[in-house]
């Protein structure tokens, strides 16, 4: 056996594929390593910002849609931007069988624990987000943004939002600093944030191409403009640095969805970096 080692270890060492290249040292089983200015280049980026994702529980009926947050949370990785999750510590308003689309009765559940899911455990309560220790603030959609983070659902434009919701929104447009909102969540920001400027896509069904279209006229009836926009942009009201995409307020194929987000998120770190 040792002579077998030794014979093709010196076959090895005579085949020009695993000789050292220029630049590099021989790592201990005989291939490249890294040389200090490669290890450098590799090394990881400094965040481009400080961002805090609220969420509102797991599952689009009744809290985060996760196709959403989760493209979210993969644009802002891509970009470099590092992240805290935050969400509500507060009962959820109902559960709901995702595999029927009703109610499950006598079933309860918390926001902050269910948001956990997506958080993959790292997750702190909304009560201590401060705008001072993040650069951007970004809301993704699902029906919890209507009805744990606020009663939209219930109340349409009557509707109350969570406090500690309206506290953030409030801190970080007071400081300046950009807010990213998108499917059904730029409500809170109309509602919160009198005449602001968002999208929630199209203003007709178009079809069924849009089934929330009437979500447009609430926002509307609430001071805030309405602005068209496609399922693959983003709208960016510059004045107040919001920034809003519509997703699955669109009944597309999930691509496009993660298009818009991306295009969201780009405008939100692009506001933070001014």
């Amino acid at each position: 056996m040792a002579a077998i080692r030794a014979l093709v270890a010196s076959r090895l060492a005579l085949t020009p594929a695993f000789a050292p290249r220029p630049g590099l040292r021989p790592l201990p089983f005989g291939g490249p390593a890294p040389s200090p200015r490669a290890a450098l280049h590799a090394s990881a980026p400094r965040p481009v910002a400080r961002v805090a994702v609220v969420l509102s529980g797991c599952g689009v009926y009744d809290g985060t849609e996760l196709h959403e947050a989760s493209s979210i949370l993969v644009h802002l990785s891509r970009a470099g931007a590092e992240v805290q999750i935050f969400a509500p510590d507060i009962p959820q308003m109902h559960v709901i069988d995702h595999t029927k689309g009703q109610p499950s009765e006598g079933e309860t559940r918390n926001v902050l624990t269910e948001s956990a899911r997506i958080a993959r455990g790292k997750i702190t309560d909304l009560a201590k987000l401060s705008a001072a220790d993040h650069d951007a603030a970004v809301f993704p959609g699902g029906f919890g943004a209507a009805k744990n983070l606020s009663t939209f659902a219930v109340d349409g434009g009557d509707c109350k939002v969570n406090k500690d919701v309206e506290r953030v929104l409030k801190e970080f447009h007071q400081a300046g600093k950009p807010i990213g909102l998108c499917c059904i969540a730029p409500v809170l920001a109309a509602k919160v944030l009198r005449g602001v400027e968002v999208t929630v896509g199209h203003e007709q069904e178009e079809g069924g191409k849009w089934p929330h279209a009437g979500t447009a006229q609430v926002i509307k009836a609430l001071g805030a403009k309405h602005c068209v926009t496609g399922v693959t942009e983003a709208h960016v009201d510059q004045k107040n640095k919001v920034v809003t995409t519509p997703a699955f307020m669109c009944d597309t194929a999930f691509h496009h969805v993660h298009d818009g987000l991306g295009a969201m998120v780009r405008k939100v770190l692009e506001l933070a970096s001014t």
